[in-house]
């Protein structure tokens, strides 16, 4: 069937733009000038990365704030700035900041990835822990932990190969001449309840020393971890950040129905593989530093998406949104039961698990409704 469109009416790359009329700019897009240039700016979109930093810059002060010794926030930003006294220095620079920052690293990584992953698979209940990334990347760190590998350095590296592995069986068992949204979830799904079999038998497998250890790691956790682990996480993003910007752009594209992207001359099962390669890597990698922090990389994409009211899944607004839930998350992990420390990856676990059920009630609420309506 030809793809020519009549005369007078829009081609494909009409319609795959924002409509508006000549000198006019989309609803909800402002104009920005700068000197010859210019450049539309989403102002939802804008209000919500802004509103998230803003966020984040007090959680950030009352993490580093609240402890076993209360530091003023007065005193805590002295202490950023390098300033503050010894005893500041200590408890915020060595004993508080290290771990922040991992956390200020693995949030978005995880953000970033679920919202890749969502946008290739279409589908808001697909994420790196739903689908069996995260726990390819779990057999290969607690199979490294059971034979005494226990370098928190060397793991977030190796656990890229085994989120990789994952990934790649994934994809081939769902590819049927395409990849189709729903069987890339259910086999994922599967996957995901298989690796997660392999990983308990690791577990009986190993010393007792060991299991213990792999059970922390596995519930996803910051505790005790600092800036070894954050190096291989700052690695893998500065890496990455071109890879990212382009996927940003690449998004477009892949939420595009199939038939438009062809007749665009998109080679679509090409910029899918891409979006999930760069996916797969950031949470293989934050999987490793941090442990599976469950429903961080399901939540955050969604929250940013209702957030900016956007079509497609914001990466940047993920991003922050991730950022947001894993600090957050990890300051309340440490505070609600003190002196008792949580693992972050329950807290997450417990607003998560709701949220996921709210997800397939609407989404099952919303075929019935598609149905009765035919």
């Amino acid at each position: 069937m030809s793809t020519t469109a009549p005369t007078g009416a829009p081609g494909p790359e009409a319609a795959a733009r924002p409509a508006r009329t000549a000198g006019a700019r989309p609803a909800g897009y402002g104009l920005i000038r700068r000197g010859r240039g210019s450049f539309l700016l989403h102002r939802r979109s804008a209000s919500a990365v802004l509103g998230l930093l803003v966020a984040l810059a007090l959680i950030c002060v009352a993490y580093l704030s609240v402890g076993d010794s209360f530091v003023s926030p007065g005193r805590v930003v002295a202490v950023v700035f390098g300033g503050g006294t010894g005893a500041d220095q200590l408890i915020v620079g060595t004993l508080r900041e290290p771990r922040l920052v991992l956390g200020l690293l693995v949030g978005p990584a995880f953000g970033i990835s679920g919202a890749l992953v969502q946008t290739v698979a279409r589908n808001p209940l697909a994420s790196p822990d739903i689908i069996g990334i995260s726990q390819g990347a779990g057999v290969v760190t607690v199979g490294a932990l059971t034979f005494g590998v226990t370098s928190y350095t060397l793991l977030p590296y190796l656990s890229i190969l085994g989120g990789l592995t994952a990934a790649a069986l994934v994809y081939v068992f769902a590819w049927r001449g395409g990849l189709h949204a729903t069987r890339f979830v259910l086999i994922g799904i599967g996957f995901s309840i298989a690796l997660k079999s392999v990983i308990t038998l690791l577990m009986t497998k190993g010393d007792v020393l060991v299991a213990q250890q792999a059970q922390v790691w596995m519930t996803g956790s910051l505790n005790g971890r600092g800036y070894d682990e954050a190096a291989p996480m700052a690695i893998a993003l500065a890496v990455l950040t071109p890879a990212v910007l382009w996927a940003a752009y690449a998004q477009r594209t892949v939420s595009m129905d199939d038939d438009t992207a062809t007749a665009l001359g998109i080679r679509l099962n090409r910029v899918r593989l891409g979006l999930v390669l760069i996916g797969v890597v950031l949470a293989s990698v934050a999987t490793g530093a941090a442990g599976p922090v469950d429903f961080v990389a399901l939540m955050a994409p969604q929250i940013a998406r209702r957030m900016t009211g956007t079509a497609q899944i914001p990466l940047l607004t993920s991003a922050l949104t991730g950022a947001v839930v894993v600090v957050l998350g990890d300051l309340l992990a440490k505070t609600l039961f003190s002196p008792t420390e949580l693992p972050v990856g329950v807290l997450t676990a417990a607003v998560g698990a709701p949220y996921l059920i709210w997800l397939l009630i609407r989404r099952s609420g919303a075929g019935a409704r598609a149905a009765g309506g035919k």
